[in-house]
């Protein structure tokens, strides 16, 4: 492996002066400086659209297509800036063994040893670097396709071809979005042993408690500006700017209870009922619930690790995944396992919110047509009154009408999350499953999404929400909680009762890494 050559602590690696990206006149980036110290982590924190992954790429020398740039970026001694984005399956080839992903690196940086010891050294070098990574397991997963790897395991291997390379800077993208508690640490912990090795880590996250744990300096952005930096210590604890106060000031704490409502309580038939449910991906089964109801205006949180079968249930709920035995029941009558076999009503009753809004919409086709399909489709609208209706849920849910008419590739994470609440709520549904719709936002847009399930919630007594999440800040705020783990319902009951005196050890566990 190229080893990193070794910096004195106080000279940069790599150093951004006043750098500006602008699109069509309109600066994304504007005046930012940044200089990165080996064996440091430099954060990047702020809302979506605040220009993080703009600056952060420019260390790479990428901008967007068509984009306008001015300002200086230096990497002195030359050598690659790593990148680890925050989906690393998208840049691993999914035809080729991680071993040849590797070796076809290392192979080049052989060529003038003596023939003999080429593969040897070849060898060596890739396991060591994915040992770096924190991969020890090295020999095993060398043989494996990207596809037979945890999302963590994709991305340390990305990690390694990077250190591989011999970069000495590497921008990690949002490396704990849409993780547990457990796994978040596990993350940390695996990101601070590589920055002791003297690499230079530039942190872009919406995760401020991640952020606090790893960061030595953060820079707060806003609207493409940095409005406030300092050492991570002294902007938490004393944060100069207003927007800095905000971010900070909108974590949810426990206690707190926005969404759920303790007035609401399981009485009664549940709307919805789940028996002797076992679901299955090709002939394995992923997931087992004996029993799981979700009463008339209750809103259920289900939490557990990336791999524990949150997603399946709700897919399985809503008809999109049909690969299980067992029942699901809408007003004790079964629901037909696919979409397909479901009639308008049932259609209209069960609505999903998937956590990548941006995947869900047609990106050349206007957001507020999209919405308003919802009615066409699934009351029978016609095409004035459906858009009409579609404005309205719109404009309700906080976006304005010009931003309603727009194509989605033009809207934040946050406003695109909030269309497809409306595109869901315009079918007027019984249940409204929402799959980690917080995941990836910054701590206002999320505290403000929140609040908008709040007020649908005080508006309609008879809706019922299932909050798919791995964080139990937000499922603090549901009614009730069921815990999976390892595909098993490990335990469920009132919020309040299962935060404050788990009864099952992998509960306890997750509570006890949030603290």
């Amino acid at each position: 492996m190229n080893a990193p050559v070794s910096a004195p602590l106080d000279t940069p690696v790599a150093e951004i002066e006043n750098l500006r990206v602008e699109i069509d006149g309109r600066a994304l980036v504007d005046g930012v400086n940044l200089r990165v110290l080996p064996g440091r982590v430099t954060a990047l924190v702020g809302a979506s659209g605040s220009g993080k992954t703009t600056t952060g790429l420019a260390l790479l020398g990428e901008h967007p297509p068509g984009a306008r740039v001015s300002g200086e970026i230096r990497v002195p001694g030359g050598g690659p800036v790593g990148y680890v984005p925050q989906h690393p399956a998208a840049v691993l080839n999914p035809a080729r063994r991680v071993g040849t992903l590797l070796d076809d690196i290392a192979r080049e940086q052989v060529r003038d040893l003596p023939r003999a010891t080429r593969r040897t050294e070849a060898r060596s070098r890739v396991l060591r670097a994915l040992a770096d990574a924190q991969l020890p397991d090295g020999e095993v997963l060398l043989r494996r396709y990207p596809h037979q790897l945890s999302g963590g395991q994709q991305q340390r291997v990305v990690l390694a071809q990077a250190l591989l390379l011999g970069a000495r800077v590497v921008v990690a993208d949002e490396p704990t979005t849409g993780q547990d508690a457990l796994t978040k640490r596990r993350i940390v912990d695996e990101l601070t042993a590589v920055v002791a090795q003297g690499i230079a880590l530039v942190l872009l996250s919406h995760d401020l408690d991640v952020v606090r744990a790893l960061a030595d300096e953060v820079l707060v952005m806003r609207d493409g500006r940095v409005v406030e930096s300092g050492p991570t210590e002294r902007v938490w604890l004393a944060p100069r700017h207003a927007w800095t106060r905000e971010l900070l000031s909108q974590q949810a704490q426990f206690g707190q209870n926005p969404v759920g409502d303790s007035a609401h309580g399981p009485i009664g038939t549940p709307v919805l009922r789940v028996r002797d449910l076992a679901a299955r991906h090709h002939r394995t089964q992923v997931l087992r619930v004996p029993e799981l109801g979700l009463h008339q205006g209750e809103c259920l949180a289900v939490v557990g690790r990336s791999g524990s079968g949150k997603t399946t249930l709700a897919r399985c709920l809503a008809g999109l995944h049909r690969a299980y035995d067992g029942q699901v029941t809408l007003d004790g009558r079964p629901l037909p396992r696919s979409l397909r076999d479901r009639d308008r009503v049932q259609l209209a009753a069960v609505q999903y919110v998937f956590q990548d809004a941006r995947a869900a919409f047609d990106e050349y086709r206007p957001v507020v047509d999209q919405v308003a399909r919802t009615a066409v489709r699934l009351r029978g609208a016609g095409a004035p009154e459906a858009r009409a209706a579609a404005l309205a849920a719109l404009t309700g849910l906080g976006l304005t009408e010009e931003q309603a008419h727009r194509l989605p590739g033009r809207l934040s994470g946050g406003e695109l999350q909030r269309a497809a609440l409306a595109r869901a709520l315009l079918a007027e549904p019984r249940v409204l499953i929402c799959d980690e719709i917080t995941s990836g936002l910054d701590t206002v847009t999320r505290r403000g999404l929140l609040d908008v399930l709040a007020g649908l919630r005080r508006g309609r007594d008879d809706l019922s929400v299932v909050l798919i999440t791995h964080d139990l800040d937000i499922a603090a705020l549901a009614d009730r909680i069921a815990v999976l783990d390892g595909g098993e319902v490990v335990e469920q009951g009132p919020v309040a009762r299962v935060l404050t005196a788990p009864s099952d050890q992998f509960t306890k566990r997750l509570l006890a890494a949030t603290k």
